[in-house]
């Protein structure tokens, strides 16, 4: 168990980032802060009209990364990833599920729920609390609380 608030962190560091981002003509799809085999991990997702190369990453990453030292909101060590969100965007904000309504996604939860934990269907939509995917023609809610990611997916 982690002794810190990983939304807090991916808050404040979107909250930074956002206008830089957007100010460097991109678009900001999201934040990640996510351990993997021990190691940690802080990822910006940006894109923009016609998708984004190497050289737009080295930039934003080469400014963002001033910034966030600045500012200094992560106490322990990670790597610093800046990157354009690729297939399987992830999709967070309410706009993305708007905009992405109909597509196919994969959702990963924290927990068990029916005895599953990856759920993959048509992208319905969303409300205060709650995602919808349609499964085999039978609509599916799940907890906002209860998602760890929700991407498009290609299955």
């Amino acid at each position: 168990m982690t002794s810190f608030d990983i939304d807090k962190i991916e808050k404040t560091v979107e909250e930074l980032a956002e206008p830089v981002v957007e100010n460097l003509g991109f678009e900001l799809v999201a934040v990640e802060f996510v351990e993997e085999e021990g190691e940690w991990y802080l990822r910006i997702y940006i894109d923009k009209a016609g998708g984004v190369d190497l050289d737009d990453c080295t930039n934003v990453s080469r400014i963002l990364n001033e910034k966030i030292d600045e500012v200094d909101p992560i106490e322990q060590s990670y790597y610093f990833e800046v990157s354009s969100p690729g297939l399987d965007r992830p999709i967070k904000k309410e706009k993305d599920f708007i905009k992405y309504s109909g597509s196919k996604v994969r959702v990963i939860l924290n927990k068990q729920i029916d005895g599953k934990e990856i759920f993959e269907g048509i992208l319905i939509g969303l409300t205060n609390d709650e995602v919808i995917i349609k499964i085999k023609n039978i609509d599916k809610k799940l907890k906002r609380k209860d998602i760890k990611s929700v991407r498009l997916n290609d299955f």
